[in-house]
């Protein structure tokens, strides 16, 4: 009889635990996703979509470039609107598995705050929204 409710016992407590070791198996299919963020200094627009002026480091300003086609059909893009008060712009830049997926821009809905500015149209300006395929952050 003890050999029995001692077997039940056994069998329940296997048969409970297995599925919580099987969660903790590594799984191949789920992605690796990592995020950056950056603080905005300034988001331009122009014809070709919105250049973002972000902080590398303490004393240096960089460069992104974000297509209007990032935000409409590649959906690379998205634009996040900040609540009123004195929140400030910011860059949330996803990789998945170490390659760019995908970037969300953290502003103000208004395009009179402070950090909104306008870029006229140049040549060099252009190009470089021809070619961009990926966000690589300077640091």
């Amino acid at each position: 009889m003890k050999k029995i409710i001692l077997s039940a016992i056994f069998l329940t407590v296997m048969f409970i635990s297995t599925p919580v070791f099987a969660q903790n198996a590594p799984n191949s299919n789920v992605p690796e996703i990592n995020v950056i963020n950056v603080s905005v200094e300034r988001i331009f627009r122009t014809r070709y979509g919105l250049v973002v002026a972000y902080w590398a480091g303490n004393t240096r300003l960089a460069h992104a470039v974000l297509p209007h086609d990032w935000f409409l059909s590649a959906y690379k893009a998205e634009l996040v609107y900040l609540q009123r008060g004195r929140g400030w712009p910011s860059m949330s830049v996803f990789f998945e598995n170490g390659e760019f997926s995908h970037v969300r821009l953290h502003a103000h809905r208004s395009r009179n705050h402070i950090t909104w500015g306008i870029l006229p149209h140049s040549p060099e300006l252009s190009e470089s929204f021809q070619n961009a395929e990926t966000v690589t952050l300077e640091f």
